[in-house]
């Protein structure tokens, strides 16, 4: 009888090369299945609710694997734990599910934050954590562009060239711009992102912030879809994945 584990995890993305395998440097996800197989001595997928980018940080991914034997969740989590030392990443929650629950597939929304350290100097304990912009940021015109955004869209002009998602159509629920000292914040939320969604949102909010962009300027971006239209692409850094719901 196989038994099905629910896993949060936290995680520090800079020095990884994104949540999934590759080739080309150390993974979440080869980090978590290593600690897995060293514990249990099962080799395992962990599958994610989101397949992080390079450099992206997580406050709250969600993973799922299987086990052919149970193990108090407790146990568990403090055995992954152990073996994921001294890498930047943290089991917070532990779970037995049924077999019909999917990180991925079982999502029904996705919640990123994007933070901007708008200031002249850069921060040496926000660094790798933050994007850093030096020039003043109109907050009113970014609050007032955001609202374009904001439902059912063609988002083919903030999609990556390489994103394998079958249809650029997306429904954005929620885009929040909320200031804090010199930090700007950005609250996402959807079922689903296409690649670079939201590092291209908040990168082309930044630009009407330095008025290279009005408001106005998004509507008729959306409608061109076509990448080439909208602003630059955020840095990685700043993006975090905070949590999903099932």
């Amino acid at each position: 009888m196989m038994h099905r584990y629910k896993i949060t995890i936290e995680y520090f993305g800079t020095n990884f090369v994104g949540w999934q395998k590759q080739e080309n440097g150390l993974s979440v996800q080869e980090v978590i299945e290593d600690a897995i197989f060293a514990f249990t001595k099962q080799k395992v997928i962990v599958y994610a609710a989101g397949r992080t980018d390079a450099g992206v940080h997580a406050r709250g991914q969600v993973g799922h694997f299987d086990l052919d034997e149970h193990i108090g969740v407790v146990r568990l989590m403090r055995a992954l734990n152990h073996f994921i030392r001294p890498s930047k990443v943290v089991i917070i929650l532990c779970e037995e599910v049924s077999t019909e629950f999917h990180a991925r597939f079982s999502a029904k929304k996705r919640y990123y934050e994007y933070i901007i350290l708008n200031r002249k100097a850069c921060s040496v304990i926000d660094e790798n954590r933050v994007w850093h912009l030096h020039q003043n940021l109109d907050l009113d015109l970014m609050q007032e562009a955001a609202k374009f955004f904001i439902g059912q869209h063609d988002f083919s002009s903030f999609r990556a060239k390489e994103c394998q998602a079958r249809s650029p159509v997306k429904t954005l629920e929620e885009l929040e711009i909320l200031i804090a000292g010199p930090y700007i914040k950005f609250r996402l939320s959807a079922q689903s992102f296409l690649h670079h969604m939201v590092r291209n949102i908040v990168g082309t909010l930044s630009m009407v912030g330095e008025g290279k962009f009005v408001p106005e300027d998004i509507k008729h971006i959306l409608a061109a879809k076509d990448r080439a239209a909208a602003g630059v692409t955020a840095p990685a850094c700043g993006l975090y994945f905070m949590k999903v719901d099932y």
